[in-house]
């Protein structure tokens, strides 16, 4: 596959980076003891719009998609200062900030799949593009506000969200899926089995180290 067949949409790559922008700053703005200020929270909803498809470009090798174009800095500044200002009546629907948090997820992940599939990225190599441009922004939201990054704990499941998409996309274009489809069937699994995991409080098995080795029984000389 090569770029020549399939290019990425403006209006998608502008969606994932409003619906990031909008759920970097309602994130942010829950956070009243940072005494974060309006510039602040803004910044923060903006780098959280911007990190994923960042990621991905600087992965690829190709020119950043939000220095390419005016209506980038436009629409995360924009959905930044909306989700910022409706923060308070957002806040009272938890369900909504982890649905966008899923949507954002999902979004990233298969634009950045696709977007190394007509590169000419083999599929495994994409489907690691795919995942770092799905958790970008929720790293970079997670390092300006001071806090544990999500994605490294217990019960985040965002990776394996983003993995389960990103993989579902490329299995079902080597099988001769048109890509759109695959696209849409990417987003649908990784939304599905973020919220899934929020609701259902599931989780990767905590770290363990092994304390003890299992002793080897001796063979007994043969007589």
């Amino acid at each position: 596959m090569s770029g020549a067949l399939f290019v990425i949409p403006l209006w998608a790559d502008l969606l994932a980076v409003g619906i990031g922008a909008l759920q970097g700053a309602m994130f942010a703005a829950q956070f009243k003891d940072r005494r974060l200020d309006l510039l602040g929270v803004a910044i923060i909803g903006i780098a959280t719009g911007f990190g994923g498809g960042l990621l991905r470009d600087i992965l690829l090798s190709v020119d950043l998609a939000p220095l390419r174009s005016n209506w980038y800095v436009i629409v995360a500044t924009g959905a930044a200062l909306l989700g910022m200002l409706l923060e308070r009546i957002f806040s009272r629907l938890n369900p909504l900030i982890t649905g966008l948090d899923a949507l954002t997820i999902g979004l990233f992940g298969a634009i950045g799949t696709t977007k190394a599939l007509a590169l000419g990225i083999p599929p495994a190599p994409a489907v690691f593009v795919g995942v770092l441009a799905a958790v970008g922004g929720s790293i970079l939201r997670d390092m300006l506000l001071n806090l544990p990054i999500a994605l490294m704990h217990v019960g985040s499941l965002y990776a394996v969200a983003a993995v389960g998409g990103a993989g579902t996309l490329v299995v079902l274009v080597q099988f001769g899926v048109d890509i759109s489809i695959a696209a849409v069937a990417g987003v649908v699994l990784t939304f599905g089995i973020r919220v899934l995991a929020v609701f259902f409080k599931w989780s990767l098995p905590e770290q363990r180290r092994i304390e003890r080795l299992p002793r080897i029984p001796r063979l007994g000389r043969a007589r």
